[in-house]
């Protein structure tokens, strides 16, 4: 033994620990205790891989008991048959060779069979003369990151299979498309062939159906400016687990089949991003990466307008804690049931200033914004057709910012059905002073009932 070298402990000991004398830290305050409630595995091993210490926290991971593994196993023998290779055809040749390796992928079998993907490091300790005395592994649990990585990719290979949805209705559509224009004079089938594969594609760019959220009311509307134009609007509401929700709403730069896959690509990446990380202002910033990768270098760039958002609502207290972040979208507008009719209060926005459009620049600057819904209020996101309806003769005056917000505190109900209600009877009465397509969605904390 070198000198100076604190022995691990022999096979027969259980844990290697010294009782504290009187008066001496309590075992929470020792190395050996930290060393064995560590958030990670430990391992000390012989040169030929026999376990020889070993922390509480691995042995708790595999479900084995310290004496069936010190003195009696072999690292090799605490992983799976595919691990078992790797390590003999790569990890140990490297390890020798290097005398450190980090960060390598295997799987450890546990006592009921199972398969515990981790991330394993190892270095080789030498004594005061450099020869090789034993061999310390260090154990991360990787389940988090592997269900991570299958989500992705489940995400990814729908998206894989929406895009493949989206160009062949695209190719029809603009195959009914030519065909209009070579005859010049499309007849009422031709154009209801074209209309019906528009609204295939925009439909299937659209959730079917909100969820059912426990504790929150929701309604969504989509108006269609023109039955022969792809609009870029988008909106989705879906669930995050743990009582949390996540939504979002947004509008593609251009119109027709381009937009329609800018779409696409935008939803599935806001939705795999914000499985990843909650964060609004990360999901924002996921998505401009993508965008101006994917975008930002071409004749004609591609980007959005987009607000995400996490709510979680309170069944409890009947009120709904909301968090969201904008990229150069218009502001949400919230409506307070305890204010007046038409009072102040009843309606205003929660500005979320310094959101840039997502994918316009690479480095793109995201602002977050807070807000709690109480028992009867309620949140409504829009895209800009609405607010940029032309509305007198010589459609040069638009709807605009002020009037929606007067018009929404001049509503009886502030419940989310109704709201959508009426804005869409609006879009209905503005008519064809609206000319692009309009995207709402409402989110409410329900009415306390009386």
């Amino acid at each position: 033994m070198a000198p100076g070298r604190t022995p691990d402990p022999a096979p027969g000991d259980d844990r290697g620990e010294r009782v504290p004398p009187a008066g001496a830290p309590g075992p929470e305050d020792s190395a050996e205790e930290l060393y064995d409630a560590a958030p990670c595995g430990f391992l000390s091993m012989a040169l030929d891989g026999t376990v020889i210490k070993v922390n509480a926290t691995l042995l708790d991971w595999l479900g084995l008991e310290r004496r069936e593994v010190v003195g009696r196993m072999r690292f090799a023998d605490l992983l799976t048959v595919g691990g078992k290779l790797y390590h003999e055809t790569h990890f140990a040749p490297l390890l020798s060779l290097r005398g450190e390796i980090g960060g390598i992928a295997l799987e450890m079998r546990t006592a009921t069979g199972g398969r515990l993907p981790v991330l394993v490091s190892a270095a080789v300790k030498r004594d005061a003369d450099g020869e090789p005395v034993l061999i310390r592994t260090t154990v991360f649990d990787a389940s988090e990151r592997r269900a991570y990585e299958e989500e992705l990719l489940r995400r990814r290979t729908a998206a894989d299979e929406a895009r493949d949805l989206a160009e062949a209705a695209l190719r029809e559509a603009e195959d009914a498309r030519r065909e209009a224009e070579a005859a010049r004079s499309r007849s009422e089938a031709d154009r209801a062939r074209l209309t019906d594969a528009l609204v295939v594609l925009q439909q299937a760019l659209l959730p079917a159906e909100l969820p059912t959220v426990p504790g929150l009311d929701v309604a969504s509307y989509y108006y269609t400016a023109s039955p022969d134009r792809l609009g870029g609007d988008f909106y989705d509401l879906f669930a995050l687990g743990a009582g949390r929700w996540a939504f979002f709403l947004g509008d593609v730069s251009g119109k027709g089949p381009r937009a329609a896959a800018v779409t696409s690509l935008t939803r599935y990446t806001l939705r795999a991003a914000v499985f990843h990380d909650s964060d609004p202002v990360s999901a924002l910033a996921t998505l401009n990466a993508v965008l101006h990768d994917r975008y930002g270098l071409e004749a004609d760039p591609r980007h959005c307008t987009a607000v995400v958002g996490v709510v979680e609502p309170d069944a409890a207290r009947g009120r709904t804690r909301v968090r969201l972040a904008s990229g150069g979208h218009p502001p949400a507008l919230v409506l307070r049931s305890g204010a007046p009719v038409d009072g102040p209060g009843r309606a205003d926005y929660l500005t979320t200033p310094g959101g840039m459009l997502v994918g316009a620049l690479p480095d793109a600057v995201f602002t977050p914004a807070t807000t709690v819904l109480d028992p009867g209020d309620t949140l409504l996101l829009y895209t800009d057709g609405l607010t940029e309806a032309r509305t007198d003769p010589d459609r040069t005056t638009l709807y605009g910012d002020e009037r929606l917000r007067d018009f929404a505190a001049r509503q009886a109900s502030t419940a989310p059905g109704d709201v959508i209600a009426a804005v869409a009877d609006l879009l209905e009465k503005l008519g064809d002073g609206v000319d692009d397509d309009t995207a709402l969605l409402a989110l409410g904390a329900p009415s306390r009932p009386r």
